[in-house]
């Protein structure tokens, strides 16, 4: 008899919208007719604390540390009444549940206020085009804010929403301070999941427990949902992966972790996973395990004795969502910024169209690992019956395409069956910020749904990008970006700051960078985040190639990834976070592009070096229109209607062809020869986005050759072509 299990996502990831592993995980098992059952207790618990009698709780156990409350506490505490009364309602509100609410949320005397909100007096401008129901949204999350800043200073310093005990995974290359943490008395935040934890393992009775953690801010859930299990359900067997656990725990000595956990398994989980279950059978001998850390003997051991080979991506099944409280995350607006509000706001279903990177080479990546260096695209036709799926499942149709980089061959030959079957999802991507995504591939993306796409900038130097062996420049950026934007589509871009021998100059220069992107509509969002150093990056493993030294490069017992190490030649890094969130946040908002850049630092920093107008520059450079002769033809478009009409010149007849385009908007006509005009419209209906004929245009160039005796590269770059390219034709 198969094992039963149960595949939890354990607090916290995100409060919008489930992390996928365990719906990937699950598709695989239903493929082996292996019954699962999978929970997020991170949105479980959230609903929980966040109700009237979580509330009440919360309340209650904080008032013993009275004495200790800060200004704000003592405000929040002072108001307990109106939180308790108003919280239902909110959350309601925050589901989609009660969108009337907005009303009186934004009329400003609903909701109680505290330290959150006086940071946004000046915001009402934020919301002159978007709306009352977004105003009420952003007012709800900083009074779930007000309540998250009152947990963490008066019950539990841990907490927070996406991210909880962050900081005793992030780089705990010793066990001793979560294992501390692990055996203090349990916090409301405990015994809210514990009472979760237990319905799930009643009602469900499993004999395998499986614990996602993609991030270090679910990781100490993670254990305490293990520790939890061991104390009052000693004979079920618990399995521990993800993100996070690939990346740090690949030299795992510890033996104190296995008090919690029976088996840590590495990279791709659905192999291990089955090798595990065949093992609880008796099918499976222990030595045959794949990737796979348990215990024997009082030692940590790590066996990967099966020769069998990961599953291929097209016989890992559909993510499957069953099970999930889909209608009960929970929609927050952090920041006003439309892009960067995605992470947030709405429900997302996650797929991956590829494993790996196709790219896989910047050298601050962990390329070196199975994640990024084994790139397998799924097929075209696999990924949209997937899709088509989830939404029959979720009837949800907005999709975040998760891939390191989807590569640009990948997400044209979706976008043209995404058209061709009809499929009307939203969706957007992280993407590399390469030449390939030119004009007419972000038109097709954006017909076929996109809204969005991040991507990695990092450093805005082509000195630094040349070193992080990006495969960019700056101007080549800039020129996808503005491709992007152009479609209609808004950008997100990542940004690093500290890399190996970056000068103060090359910073600056980098934030002036920035700063000309924004102000010339190109980014519509972005992040910067300081480089840290892994141990499986090419700048971890050759360091003296990048010109630092690493001090004490021995591996720790327990979590092993992030890298200290010194930098001669580059500068003191850590003082620009500030100044450059500061001015970033700023441009996000569209403001503060005419200060200098020196107003942005509260230390004395170098004028720039690059012109003002460099982007500009970029942006116009970006018009070169040659064709490669292999570019497949697309017309995006209805089919025009053609009328042959007769016209009198000076006694003389001639026909000509008369063509009208209608869009949803409008009608256009356009006149040309006759014959060549209904060969035209032969052809426009030949290559429909919603036929799945493939025409490239060096074929179409020799049929009319053939048939007119003229150049059809002229009418290619006539008058009509002009019209039909900007109502649809495109060649990617």
């Amino acid at each position: 008899m198969d094992p039963k299990i149960l595949l939890i996502t354990p607090p916290f990831t995100q409060l919008n919208t489930p992390y996928p592993a365990t719906a990937y995980l699950k598709g695989f098992l239903n493929t082996l007719n292996i019954p699962s059952y999978q929970a997020d207790l991170g949105i479980e618990v959230i609903l929980a604390l966040f109700s009237k009698e979580g509330f009440e709780q919360l309340f209650n156990e904080a008032k013993v540390h009275k004495e200790h409350f800060s200004e704000n506490s003592t405000r929040i505490f002072g108001l307990q009444q109106e939180y308790i009364q108003t919280v239902d309602l909110v959350i309601e509100f925050l589901q989609g549940k009660n969108p009337t609410l907005a009303h009186l949320i934004c009329e400003g005397n609903f909701l109680p206020e505290a330290s959150r909100f006086t940071q946004n007096e000046d915001f009402e401008w934020a919301f002159g085009t978007m709306g009352m129901m977004d105003k009420a949204k952003h007012l709800a999350t900083l009074y779930l804010e007000d309540i998250s800043d009152f947990i963490i200073d008066t019950i539990d310093p841990h907490f927070g929403f996406s991210r909880y005990a962050e900081r005793l995974g992030r780089s705990a290359n010793s066990f001793d301070e979560l294992n501390e943490s692990l055996n203090q008395s349990p916090t409301l935040i405990d015994r809210l999941l514990f009472a979760i934890l237990e319905k799930k393992i009643t009602s469900f009775q499993p004999s395998l427990v499986g614990l996602s953690v993609p991030f270090p801010g679910n990781l100490f859930c993670a254990f305490k949902c293990g520790q939890w299990i061991k104390t009052n359900h000693p004979a079920i067997k618990i399995v521990m992966g993800g993100g996070f656990v690939n990346t740090e725990l690949r030299s795992l000595s510890d033996a104190r972790v296995f008090d919690y956990i029976d088996f840590i398994t590495l990279d791709d989980g659905e192999a291990p996973v089955k090798h595990i279950i065949q093992y609880l059978k008796g099918d499976r001998e222990l030595g045959l395990l794949k990737r796979t850390y348990c215990k024997i003997e009082d030692k940590v051991t790590f066996i990967n004795g099966s020769d069998e080979k990961d599953v291929a991506q097209r016989d890992t099944g559909t993510p499957d969502y069953t099970d999930l409280l889909l209608e009960k995350y929970i929609s927050v607006i952090e920041v006003t910024n439309p892009m960067h509000r995605l992470w947030s706001d709405g429900r997302w279903n996650k797929l991956t169209l590829a494993h790996g990177c196709y790219w896989g080479r910047c050298t601050f990546c962990d390329t070196t690992l199975d994640y990024i260096k084994r790139f397998e695209p799924n097929t075209i036709s696999l990924l949209c019956d997937r899709i088509e799926a989830i939404v029959r499942q979720t009837k949800q149709t907005g999709f975040h395409f998760v891939d390191e980089a989807a590569p640009p061959a990948l997400l044209k030959g979706l976008s043209l069956e995404l058209i061709r079957r009809n499929i009307k999802i939203v969706w957007w991507a992280n993407i590399r910020f390469e030449k390939n995504f030119t004009s007419d591939l972000c038109r097709l993306m954006k017909e076929a749904g996109c809204i969005a796409v991040s991507g990695g900038l990092e450093v805005a130097s082509d000195k630094i990008l040349r070193m992080i062996n990006k495969g960019v420049n700056v101007s080549q950026v800039a020129q996808v970006c503005d491709n992007f934007t152009q479609a209609g589509i808004m950008v997100h871009s990542y940004l690093m700051y500290g890399f190996p021998t970056q000068s103060v100059q090359e910073t600056i220069d980098s934030l002036e960078v920035v700063r000309q992107l924004f102000m010339n509509g190109l980014v519509q969002s972005g992040f910067w985040h300081q480089f840290a150093l892994t141990v499986h990056s090419p700048v971890g493993q050759n360091p003296d190639q990048f010109k630092i030294s690493i001090p004490n490069p021995l591996p720790g017992t327990f979590a092993n990834n992030d890298l200290f190490y010194d930098d001669p030649t580059g500068c003191n890094h850590e003082q620009f976070g500030e100044g450059l969130s500061k001015s970033l946040f700023n441009f996000m908002h569209g403001i503060g592009f005419e200060f200098p850049l020196q107003d942005w630092f509260d230390f004395k920093i170098p004028k720039t070096t690059i012109p003002p107008n460099f982007i500009a520059r970029a942006i116009n450079a970006n018009g070169n229109n040659q064709i490669s002769p292999n570019a497949q033809l697309v017309w995006l478009g209805n089919i025009p209607e053609l009328e042959i009409q007769t016209k009198n010149k000076k006694g003389a007849k001639s026909e000509i062809a008369v063509l009208t385009v209608r869009t949803k908007k409008h009608e256009t006509t356009i006149q040309m020869d006759a014959e060549p005009g209904k060969w035209l419209v032969e052809k426009l209906g030949n290559i429909s986005a919603h036929n799945s004929e493939r025409i490239i245009f060096s074929e179409l160039e020799q049929e009319y050759l053939q048939k007119f005796g003229t150049s059809f590269l002229e009418l290619w770059n006539g008058k009509a072509f002009k019209v039909l390219k900007e109502l649809g034709l495109i060649a990617v």
